[in-house]
């Protein structure tokens, strides 16, 4: 099992800043994926930005919406994670999930609780 702890998050006006963090404990592998992932009301969930484990290349990726935005990054030797969100839109508001994928132990997948993300116009 693993368990994902985030923070962050809150209530901000357009063109402001946030940044979100969350780090994974227990049964963690070298080699995964990190991200977020939100859900605005009435949407699916959607991917906003990964990264892959160091021994994985650290490997960054943003949906299209987030590019020149958001930037994703890792805590060398250490299983956390933060994206740093500039420039926000009343569209960005949702509820963003932490997302752990393991490319070893079958390719489990965890999900944090989610933390809220609201964006004022």
């Amino acid at each position: 099992q693993v368990q994902l702890v985030e923070s962050g998050g809150g209530l901000v006006q357009a063109g402001g800043s946030l940044r979100l963090s969350c780090a994974a404990s227990g049964s963690t592998f070298s080699i995964h994926a990190m991200g977020w992932y939100r859900q605005a009301p009435g949407k699916q969930r959607e991917l906003v930005a990964t990264i892959t484990s160091e021994d994985s290349g650290g490997i960054t990726n943003y949906a299209d919406s987030v590019k020149g935005r958001f930037t994703i990054s890792r805590d060398n030797g250490k299983n956390t994670i933060h994206l740093q969100m500039n420039s926000l839109k009343p569209e960005d508001t949702g509820l963003y999930y932490c997302n752990y994928h393991s490319f070893a132990d079958g390719g489990m997948t965890y999900w944090g609780q989610g933390t809220q993300v609201t964006v004022s116009s």
